[in-house]
């Protein structure tokens, strides 16, 4: 504590009192140096100065009054005299508080981190990314079809499908209520669609993919493309970024085109590739998984609607399709083509088509349809029209069904080609009487004969000898149609193929019993009708059709396809018998397919003219004409079977509608694949009863 100021000193003697007022002036003179002016005799005592933490005097701090004041003695100044003492504030309290604040505004970040980097790590990732990373599938190029010459039917070239990010169309993105509006003006006429159909895709909610216009070609997507950059740049440049680029949400997908370099050729068998990329119909349909491969995807970070390049880039590849090499020959199959397009259209018919196969091996060189359709415009096409009918189309086959009636009396031993047999002009049996396709006397033909002149009722009487009884010839007839493959699948596994129509014998109708032998009550495809004749052509063992010769995969290794399926259904001295019997159809003068006969060369044929079964009513109601056989006859290579459907003018009579067909088709095939004629002589087969040996 500091010294309390000494007191004066109580019993030292004062000074008389002046008595006159000019030593009063001089008192109080005195009096006033004394207070301005320290006593230099009088030796200064230290002052204490209060050290930190110390608390100033008690009198001094509460402002107390000198003891003179108090005392009521007027007004004297303390002794020492002097400013007045300073005070100091101890730091330690605000120190603490400042530090507690600190502490507490770090805690908070720390706890806020630890939230953002940990907690919820992953949200504010997935967040980030909703804008900044953008996964677009990579569609896999789809496999070739190509012709057994390597030629192809149906490739693939660049096209892009045309995408769009509905998200970065809002209006928290965009800035502006209207961009689905301004971006779809603006891709309208590049993409020919109507923009209220773009901007309603656009303005989609709850997705982030929509597809505004499938396989675009590589021009349109560099005009977009060009568009989008031109849109970025004024938007970059704009003030405070206050222009938006509406086409920021707008991106491409690779997604190649399927093109048909010959258009219709081919195009039932073919078939399509739908908007969505897969196969519609035909063997596109039928080998998608093959053709199509596997679908990739690449992930990347995008800003304003382009890739940054070092973001890095997640990919995962597309497997490419298989290719496929079929068994057609594009040049068979354009000959095939041209030549019932014309027939079709000559006979204004509804339809008709043609099969041509190799009779050694069972494959497809050729299988035609008419009317068909371009399957690089299927918008303009019919939808019946986009099926193959020559799988689909199940109808009666008439006379080209009575070759199977005779394989299977000849393979029983019930006859042979001489045996004699007379025909009526009319036959009772059931319930009704049958005739042949034109009024006659009595005729005294051959089994032979009865083939050549296609007579119904002759086939009725020979088939009658398979059996002690109707029923038993019945159950005889229908193992061999069975053999031959009516009512089974051909093997090709075609989308939309039918088996035909044949019910077990029990089911037969009266009338049924007797037409089927001579092909009526039965229906089949075209493909079925010509594997009945490359059967026999091949020594009686039947070949299931085929369209496949082998796939390419990626690793560029050519893999066969699997050997088809063979079954016996005659003996080989039955099929040469036959042979021999359906050139006596082509070659004999009596013969029903003299316009089928080609110079040169053995042709062995049948034709057929069948009621046909209207699809609509299910009445009979015009005609099927037909005509099938193989050609060298007495060395089989190839087959033709052609049919056509309800031909309205001209003649009717397979003979005259498909004979022709099947003439110039064999011709052409025999010609392209270099097959020379045999030069033997043909071995006749008597027509008429009564000739002992052939002439």
């Amino acid at each position: 504590m500091s010294e309390r100021p000494r007191e004066p000193d109580r019993g030292a003697r004062r000074s008389p009192r002046p008595t006159s007022g000019q030593d009063r002036a001089a008192d109080r003179n005195r009096a006033a140096d004394r207070n301005r002016t320290p006593d230099r005799n009088r030796a200064a005592k230290p002052r204490r100065v209060p050290g930190p933490g110390r608390p100033a005097p008690a009198a001094a701090s509460r402002g107390a009054r000198p003891p003179a004041a108090r005392r009521g003695g007027g007004s004297r100044p303390p002794r020492g005299g002097g400013a007045a003492r300073l005070r100091l504030v101890n730091p330690r309290p605000r120190l603490r508080l400042v530090a507690v604040g600190l502490t507490l505004v770090m805690l908070v970040f720390t706890v806020r981190l630890l939230q953002v980097q940990a907690v919820d790590a992953s949200a504010y990732a997935d967040k980030a990314a909703v804008n900044r990373y953008i996964t677009v599938p990579l569609a896999a190029e789809r496999g070739t079809i190509s012709a057994r010459d390597g030629s192809a039917l149906a490739s693939t070239v660049d096209a892009h499908d045309i995408t769009a990010d509905p998200y970065l169309f809002g209006p928290e993105q965009t800035k502006i209520d209207d961009a689905p509006e301004r971006a779809a003006e603006l891709l309208a006429p590049l993409l020919h669609k109507k923009p209220a159909e773009l901007a309603g895709k656009l303005s989609r909610k709850g997705t982030r993919y929509v597809l505004l216009a499938r396989q675009q070609t590589p021009q349109t997507w560099r005009k977009i493309k060009k568009l989008k950059a031109r849109l970025a740049d004024e938007a970059a440049a704009a003030p405070g970024g206050g222009k938006p680029d509406v086409l920021a949400g707008i991106y491409q997908e690779k997604h190649a085109k399927r093109v048909y370099p010959n258009k219709e050729l081919a195009a039932t068998v073919l078939g399509f590739v739908n908007s969505a990329g897969k196969g519609g119909a035909g063997l596109e349909a039928k080998l998608n998984g093959t053709l199509a491969g596997e679908d990739g995807k690449v992930t990347y970070a995008q800003s304003g609607g382009r890739q940054v390049p070092t973001a890095g880039v997640r990919e995962q590849a597309a497997e490419p399709g298989a290719d496929v090499e079929l068994t057609l020959d594009r040049d068979i199959q354009w000959s095939a083509q041209q030549a019932i397009s014309e027939q079709v259209a000559e006979s204004h018919a509804d339809s008709g088509y043609v099969v041509v196969q190799d009779t050694r091996t069972g494959q497809l060189l050729g299988m035609a349809s008419a009317p068909g359709f371009d399957p690089n415009d299927i918008r303009g096409a019919k939808v019946d029209s986009f099926g193959s009918p020559a799988v689909q189309d199940a109808y009666e086959p008439g006379s080209t069904s009575k070759v199977m009636s005779m394989a299977a009396v000849l393979e029983e031993g019930k006859a042979t080609p001489r045996t004699a047999v007379t025909v009526p002009n009319r036959l009772k049996r059931a319930d009704r009487s049958f005739a042949d396709d034109i009024d006659h006397a009595t005729w005294h033909l051959t089994l032979n004969g009865v083939l050549a002149k296609s007579s119904n009722i002759g086939t009725i009487l020979a088939t009658e000898q398979l059996g002690s009884t109707q029923q038993q010839a019945n159950k005889v007839l229908y193992r061999y149609l069975r053999k031959f493959g009516i009512g089974r699948p051909t093997g090709l596994g075609f989308p939309g193929e039918t088996d035909g129509l044949l019910a077990e014998p029990g089911k037969w109708s009266a009338s049924q019993q007797y037409t089927i032998p001579f092909g009526q009550g039965l229906s089949l495809n075209a493909v079925q009708a010509a594997s009945i004749y490359s059967t026999i052509a091949n020594g009686g063992e039947r070949i299931a059709p085929t369209l496949v010769r082998g796939t390419t995969g990626p690793d560029g290794r050519f893999r066969p396809a699997d050997a088809p399926d063979k079954r016996r259904v005659i003996s080989e001295k039955t099929a040469r018998t036959l042979a021999r019997m359906l050139e006596s159809v082509v070659s004999d003068m009596e013969g029903t397919g003299t316009t089928a006969k080609i110079p040169g060369y053995r042709v062995a044929g049948k034709t057929g003219t069948a009621n046909r079964v209207d699809p609509e009513t299910g009445r009979y109601h015009g005609y099927t004409s037909s005509f099938a056989g193989f050609a060298p006859a007495d060395k089989p290579r190839i087959t033709v079977y052609c049919a056509v459907q309800n031909p309205k003018k001209g003649s009717y009579f397979g003979s005259d509608v498909c004979g022709p067909v099947y003439k110039k088709v064999m011709k052409f095939s025999l010609k392209t694949l270099q097959i020379p004629p045999t030069g033997a002589k043909p071995a006749k087969l008597p027509v008429l009863a009564g000739k002992s040996r052939d002439d």
